[in-house]
């Protein structure tokens, strides 16, 4: 009952909340379906009940909110049509469609008991959610950005945003590190919320930090385990994609098992359906390269082994035609050198025999004119005669001799006699070599021995120096 104060009529606190109570339970007597986005669930595993806190929002902003209450029982049923359908848990951020009924209690408030929640609501939410994203990146003209980059021959370099307990990554790493072609990677990873509320934000300031660095790396992966069409509503996200869609290097996406690609999917340079598919995809594009070159490498080497042996035969070939050359040359000379020392040796002779006839005939001659007092002296005129005749012999066995050392010696000069010494000649293009000065180093030159030739490199030599110098 009201009481009157200063002739004014007070209520208690209790009558008003009764009053409220009453008018509410009068006014809301059924249930109703009510839309709004489950800002957190409140799940108490000790009692197995729920206290949802549920907002309305508008431009980002939260324009309404309320308190709701989801007991046990139902909590389980719901759960179970939420993993049926959507294959994920009821969980925080997701928008719903509830059936509930109002309630207002004057010790906890006004609440909204949740009786049913519709999974197909909240699927079709992220589905209109991903189509506006869709058709906003269109509208800017950057939806394929990304996917117009070049990806390097070889994307060697990884900056991988992932958790670094994620399986996902796990088997991202095995892939990459255990190829049984052993290819190397470099990666780095950059810690990052997947999933849930702040994901957008933390993948998104990542994305900055890799920016920063972007020369350091090739491409971006972003890997993520296993997940429903709920966990993955963050890849919709406008912010996200378009940070994405902008990227100045290559982004390749490893988010999950689903089968309906998300936005961030779609805008990425390479979408692979899982971790292990991205690993793959990264390996191949090594494997595409190396067996090329591994091909070419050994036609290089069989094609070199081929020249070098037709080269050799070629060559030995030119050997054998030049010692088959040298020798018909050398023996020709020798031939000619011989006949030439033999005409000049009789030729000699017979230019002593005959100027040794000469001379003793003019001695005779003289010997008759000079008259019957010197035939007196006879004696002494013979002994005369025998004396010359021997001085005249002395001279042509001295010219003997002298023609007999010029044999000698054109014999030696022999180039055959010269080579069997241990002598050798050095040819270069072909013509006697006389000075150092006629090659420089890396030149090829031809050291002629008596059985054979020896081709050599000229190394690096300094130029010797003079007595004068």
């Amino acid at each position: 009952m009201a009481e009157t104060v200063n002739n004014r009529k007070v209520y208690s606190l209790i009558e008003v909340t009764l009053s409220i109570q009453k008018t509410i339970a009068d006014r809301y007597k059924s249930s109703f379906w009510v839309k709004a986005e489950m800002n957190k669930l409140n799940y108490y595993s000790h009692s197995g009940h729920c206290y949802p806190e549920l907002v309305e929002k508008s431009n980002g902003k939260v324009i309404a909110q309320l308190k709701a209450n989801l007991w046990k029982s139902d909590f389980e049923r719901i759960n179970y049509h939420f993993l049926k359908v959507l294959k994920e848990p009821l969980k925080d951020g997701i928008k719903i469609l509830f059936c509930a009924t109002i309630s207002f209690d004057p010790a906890h408030g006004l609440s909204l008991r949740i009786l049913d929640i519709d999974p197909s609501f909240s699927l079709g939410e992220l589905e209109k959610e991903k189509l506006e994203t869709v058709e906003r990146l269109r509208m800017e003209g950057i939806f394929t950005s990304n996917k117009a980059l070049k990806l390097p021959l070889l994307p060697k370099r990884i900056a991988v945003i992932s958790v670094e307990t994620s399986k996902g990554y796990s088997d991202f790493l095995k892939i990459i590190e255990d190829n049984p072609w052993g290819y190397r990677f470099f990666k780095f990873l950059f810690p990052s919320l997947l999933q849930g509320d702040r994901s957008v934000e933390s993948i998104c300031s990542q994305l900055k930090q890799v920016r920063k660095v972007k020369k350091h790396f090739d491409v971006v992966a972003i890997i993520r385990g296993g997940g429903g069409d709920v966990g993955l509503s963050s890849y919709n996200n406008y912010r996200l994609a378009k940070e994405i869609a902008l990227f100045p290097i290559p982004v390749l996406t490893g988010i999950g098992h689903s089968t309906n690609e998300t936005v961030v999917e779609m805008v990425s340079y390479k979408n692979a359906i899982t971790p292990t598919e991205l690993a793959d995809f990264l390996v191949q594009k090594f494997h595409d390269f190396a067996e090329p070159v591994r091909r070419a490498e050994r036609s290089i080497a069989d094609r070199s082994l081929r020249i070098i042996a037709d080269e050799r035969n070629r060559f030995n070939n030119v050997v054998k035609y030049f010692r088959s050359a040298t020798r018909e040359r050398l023996g020709n000379s020798s031939s000619e050198i011989r006949r030439c020392s033999d005409s000049l040796s009789q030729h000699s002779k017979f230019l002593l025999k005959g100027k040794t006839e000469l001379l003793l005939w003019s001695i005779k001659n003289l010997a008759r004119t000079v008259g019957s007092s010197m035939y007196k002296e006879n004696q002494q005129f013979e002994s005369l005669v025998e004396e010359t005749r021997n001085v005249v012999q002395k001279y042509v066995d001295s010219e003997q001799d002298a023609l007999e050392r010029l044999e000698k010696h054109v014999t030696m000069l022999d180039p055959v006699n010269i080579l069997k010494r241990g002598f050798s000649i050095t040819l270069f293009n072909g013509k006697a070599l006389k000075s150092y000065a006629e090659v420089t180093a890396g030149d090829t030159i031809t050291t002629v021995l008596v059985d054979g030739k020896i081709n050599s490199e000229v190394g690096p030599f300094d130029k010797p120096k003079l007595n004068n110098e």
